[in-house]
């Protein structure tokens, strides 16, 4: 049955996950949800741990899966961002008057939506070049968002003050191994340019991400 299936959906998400052990030093994790088992992968970065794992949201009657990366660390300013890919629904809100800020790359301002109550630290953000290429590198997917939260909101965990995380989240199961690992990729190098323009502390936040 198990080969039956392989050969219909092509190889498991788990089966994909666990090659990232090897490719980028990561960590998997097994994990029990309710009466069925999963996995997370885990990477230390500095004093970081940037965590993948998937979760579900209710859309009307049905369960959708999505994919999710976070890292929790400590902000130094209070700066948050969401930076999240152009679609027909990004269009009747900015014709609503939603806020877009744009950094003057015109195909990146094309593919992206950029919200921030502090547009100027956005930008600089974005100033470096190897960000926007990993932003650019997973455009293609579905509802892709990155941005920064306070915490996990009603039903997940609540963080000490100070510290927020940074979120990715894309619409179904990822199983792309290069995509997976362009996120980790993309993860560290925003960690590192947050605390270069002085909007993250590089210690370890006093949170472990559930």
């Amino acid at each position: 049955m198990k080969n039956i299936l392989r050969n219909i959906f092509g190889p498991s998400k788990e089966e994909i996950w666990s090659q990232l052990e090897q490719q980028i030093n990561a960590r998997v994790v097994h994990t029990q949800r309710f009466l069925s088992s999963d996995i997370k992968v885990l990477v230390e970065h500095k004093n970081w741990t940037i965590v993948l794992d998937t979760f579900h949201r209710h859309e009307g009657k049905t369960q959708i899966p999505y994919t999710r990366m976070r890292c929790a660390y400590d902000n130094r300013d209070g700066f948050r961002f969401m930076i999240k890919k152009e679609g027909f629904f990004s269009d009747l809100a900015k014709y609503f008057g939603m806020q877009d800020i744009e950094i003057g790359d015109r195909i990146f301002d094309d593919t992206f939506i950029l919200q921030s109550k502090n547009p100027a630290q956005i930008k600089t953000l974005l100033e470096l070049d190897s960000i926007k290429q990993h932003f650019m590198a997973l455009s293609e997917l579905s509802l892709f968002m990155v941005k920064v939260k306070d915490d996990e909101g009603y039903w997940g965990q609540t963080f000490p003050e100070g510290v927020d995380e940074l979120y990715l989240e894309v619409r179904g199961i990822l199983k792309n191994l290069e995509q997976l690992k362009v996120m980790f990729m993309l993860f560290a190098e925003i960690m590192d340019r947050l605390c270069q323009i002085g909007s993250a502390y590089e210690t370890p936040p006093n949170i472990i991400l559930k």
